[in-house]
């Protein structure tokens, strides 16, 4: 659930920020650092992330002695974001000025689905890829099936779609917590039972009228009251928008709404909010997901921020402005402003971040016989996973595993700011005990759905 509600603004419109530049499709990208001593391959408290050495063999499709060629799944041909495609460019660019993986330089190919070409782009990055590497596509399931008939590994930035989410020969991403928890429980249960307890009886939801987002609510109708919330409201609005969200912000005032969580495009949110906002109706709270935790938000949404409530739950993820505090965050902005300093490092791209440090660690550990299985059984024996201070710790051994940290951000006039939200264990809470649902919402899919196993895996 955590990724589906990053990608909600995927399905809702197109938007318009910085192109990037570089190749797409089958053709590789090897990037060249700018001039100047190599930075160090220390990440956090991750030593030697990257290193040199004198490889020899070329034991697995996309893998020689020279280079590891990897995919990186993006939809910016339909979201003109290239953040993924930035932070592919950052960490190979400094991954290769240390030598690459052990002596072998990292090239990326940029799967350019384009929201509608996951299958296309799949089966292109099963005829050239090693792995995938901190990437996503909001319609993930379109290539699931394709993946997994040809083995290929996942190290996704995020999974959305229910088919892929967890599936097999995926490591990571939120992945390992996606199911079959309420991985939002913390964030919920301290905003109606902690925060503000009035609003336990009188929660909403809207939601954009798409299968990704829909089934989200779905779930939610499960989980909320469950833990204590009347659902009092629900409404659907056109993914694209409305031109119009008085008659929306007119039933929240009249239902007398306190919580709302609204999954959609956070643009739309911001409308919503003026409107509600100039009406003189305020909720308790607003969970506007991880989604809008971005500074485009905080500028649409500027003359509501003092009125409402706004949170995001990051999951665990640090957050952007812990630099100061965070040697971690602190050093991928420091890598962005070498290697990509047209860029924007983003929560989206930090999640990428974490991918690809946990494909490198693992991919190292198999030294010169890097195969698909190595590298995939690697990356599971990490049990408390980091990335080096970028999150709380992950368990990558297992799809089951109960999430148990989450941290939160308020939206304010002054920027995002951590939320009272009574931390435990630094940035975090770890005290999260998620909800297990006990309906049935479809399940990922295994080798086995395609007739293979792990002995099909070279």
């Amino acid at each position: 659930m955590r990724s589906q509600r990053i990608l909600v603004a995927l399905m809702a419109t197109t938007v318009l920020v910085a192109a990037c530049s570089g190749r797409t499709g089958s053709g590789v990208e090897e990037t060249v650092a700018p001039g100047g001593a190599a930075v160090s391959s220390d990440f956090g408290d991750l030593a030697n992330v990257c290193q040199s050495g004198e490889p020899t063999s070329s034991p697995a499709q996309g893998v020689t002695a020279e280079q590891i060629e990897v995919g990186v799944f993006t939809d910016m041909g339909f979201t003109k974001n290239p953040e993924l495609v930035d932070v592919a460019k950052v960490f190979t660019s400094w991954c290769n000025d240390n030598g690459g993986i052990n002596g072998r330089k990292l090239a990326f190919n940029v799967r350019d689905a384009k929201l509608l070409e996951v299958r296309q782009r799949m089966l292109e990055a099963c005829r050239e890829d090693f792995a995938l590497v901190g990437g996503s596509a909001a319609l993930d399931s379109l290539g699931v099936k394709d993946r997994l008939s040809c083995t290929l590994p996942e190290f996704p930035s995020q999974v959305s779609q229910v088919e892929n989410t967890g599936s097999d020969l995926q490591v990571g991403s939120g992945a390992s917590s996606a199911r079959p928890y309420d991985t939002y429980t913390g964030m919920h249960q301290w905003l109606f039972k902690e925060a503000y307890p009035d609003s336990a009886g009188a929660v909403g939801i809207i939601v954009a009228d798409s299968p990704v987002v829909k089934s989200m609510a779905d779930r939610y109708g499960e989980s909320l009251p469950a833990q204590g919330a009347d659902l009092i409201y629900t409404d659907l609005y056109p993914a694209a928008g409305v031109s119009d969200w008085t008659p929306y912000a007119q039933s929240i005032k009249a239902k007398g709404v306190k919580g709302l969580i609204f999954l959609g495009d956070f643009r739309s949110l911001a409308k919503l909010e003026d409107v509600l906002t100039s009406m003189d109706y305020k909720l308790d709270w607003i969970d506007v997901t991880s989604n809008a935790y971005t500074p485009a938000f905080l500028e649409l949404a500027r003359t509501s921020l003092a009125a409402q409530n706004n949170f995001a739950d990051l999951s665990g993820t640090v957050p952007l402005e812990s630099a100061d505090s965070a040697p971690a965050v602190q050093r991928a902005k420091d890598l962005f402003a070498r290697y990509a300093p047209e860029g924007n490092l983003t929560y989206n791209g930090l999640r990428s971040l974490v991918q690809w440090l946990l494909f490198a660690k693992a991919a190292a550990s198999c030294g010169d016989n890097l195969t698909r299985v190595c590298v995939v059984e690697a990356a599971r024996e990490e049990t408390a996973w980091t990335a080096g201070g970028l999150q709380a710790p992950a368990d990558m051994s297992t799809h089951t595993v109960p999430p148990t940290c989450f941290n939160v951000m308020k939206a304010t006039p002054q920027g995002w700011t951590i939320a009272d939200f009574a931390p435990d264990t630094g940035p975090f809470r770890c005290d999260m005990q998620p909800y297990v649902y006990t309906k049935e919402y479809g399940r990922p899919l295994t080798l086995a759905d395609v007739g293979k196993s792990m002995s099909d895996v070279k």
